[in-house]
């Protein structure tokens, strides 16, 4: 099945929105103090869902930014778990 631009566009947009959601739930699940503060763990929540998304796609082979259910949300969870922890380690050895 072939995906157009403007589909795939449509996806970016509503992984970006699935990111803010990912982002708010990891930090919930990982209490503790972040160097950047609220705003910088919801970019990293962003961010995260690119790479879990990524990584979903990568082992699965199917496009990930073309389904959104209870799979996408967790992979988006632990791809921004994994990103606030590794943005923890880094910048709490600055400190």
């Amino acid at each position: 099945m072939e995906i157009d631009e403007k589909e795939k566009n449509v996806g970016i947009a509503a992984w970006i929105l699935f990111g803010l959601i990912a982002g708010v739930i990891a930090k919930l699940l990982m209490p503790g103090r972040d160097p950047g503060g609220c705003i910088v763990t919801i970019l990293l929540g962003v961010a995260g869902a690119f790479v879990g998304g990524f990584l979903y796609e990568q082992l699965t082979g199917t496009p990930q930014y073309t389904q959104f259910d209870l799979g996408s949300m967790v992979t988006a969870i632990v791809g921004a778990m994994l990103l606030l922890f590794a943005y923890r380690v880094v910048v709490g050895r600055r400190a």
